[in-house]
């Protein structure tokens, strides 16, 4: 029978009694205005990015420095604008560019598709000419036109013209790796999945992050903690779908984002979760249930918000 001391089991609260932590400042989010102001190396300045945790295993630590020195490595994409639609509604018309993003170099098996219309590269425009004015001057923009818009020499002009626009785009450091960017890449789609798990749609929620993560690492590389929240959600989904092994999974890979970033505001969540998952695995949930114990012994804290609330508060504007 479980008992109260393990976790699994419903009287469970934590180890040595403690609950959950409360909600930490968040360090680093989707939407962190500083996110264009990276440090050496390409990775972001930030107070959740410390050094290793002297608490690390040497294994822990090796695979620290392995994964920081991979995301130092840029990761080459290329767009290609493949096709558009006319799409008509009760009260506008408007086309549908579809952009394809591929990873260059070898075979990319999860490439990206997503759709944005006019006003969306419009809207991305304008955003970045707020922070990026001067490095935005040679940049080359589709002009509005009153008349012909709909007509297929005009279509096919402003694909062309996309694709360039973003391939120049990605080819700046600071836009590349600008919120503004990845946002205008991922958010959409990001929100629509958050809003599916609000809803307890897991199913739809999962298709739509199985889609889009996969790019937003890419696109984040140089900051990973940026896509935590994706993977816990996809945690969350697998759990309530009853994939244990799945979810497991899912949280491994978020982990390996917050390895010496204890202060970030998902690590305790996610290693609760993580412990819960590992038991009834009837994997090391130890080791978890340590790292676990001695985040709280740093931070003490009354109950905080478990993993599942975390994640249906993210993209709600």
């Amino acid at each position: 029978m479980a008992s109260p001391e393990h976790p699994g089991s419903t009287g469970w609260t934590g180890p040595r009694g403690a609950q959950c932590l409360t909600r930490t400042k968040q360090s680093t989010s989707a939407t962190n205005p500083d996110l264009h102001h990276p440090g050496p190396e390409g990775l972001i300045e930030s107070p959740s990015n410390q050094s290793p945790n002297s608490s690390m295993t040497t294994r822990e630590l090796q695979e620290y420095w392995r994964n920081e020195k991979c995301q130092w490595k840029h990761i080459k994409l290329l767009f290609e604008v493949a096709s558009a639609r006319i799409e008509e509604r009760k009260a506008s018309k408007f086309v549908m560019y579809q952009i394809v993003v591929i990873q260059t170099g070898s075979f990319d098996s999860n490439k990206a598709t997503l759709e944005r219309r006019y006003s969306d590269f419009e809207k991305l425009q304008k955003n970045l000419l707020k922070t990026f004015r001067e490095e935005m001057e040679d940049v080359t923009f589709p002009k509005k036109h009153l008349m012909g818009n709909f007509s297929e020499e005009m279509i096919c002009e402003r694909k062309l013209a996309f694709k360039e626009y973003l391939s120049h785009l990605y080819s700046m450091r600071c836009v590349r790796r600008s919120h503004e960017f990845i946002d205008f890449l991922t958010r959409p789609e990001l929100r629509e999945a958050f809003g599916c798990l609000r809803a307890g749609q897991y199913t739809r929620a999962l298709d739509i992050l199985v889609r889009v993560v996969p790019l937003q690492e890419k696109l984040t590389a140089h900051c990973p903690t940026l896509v935590v929240p994706a993977l816990c959600a996809m945690l969350v989904c697998h759990r309530d779908l009853e994939h244990p092994l799945e979810a497991f999974a899912a949280g491994e890979r978020a982990l390996q984002c917050l390895l010496a970033r204890e202060s970030h505001r998902y690590y305790a969540p996610l290693l609760d979760a993580m412990t819960h998952l590992a038991y009834a695995l009837g994997k090391d949930f130890v080791s978890l249930q340590e790292r676990l114990e001695e985040s709280h012994l740093r931070k003490p804290a009354t109950r905080g918000l478990t993993l599942k609330e975390l994640t249906v508060r993210e993209y709600l504007s």
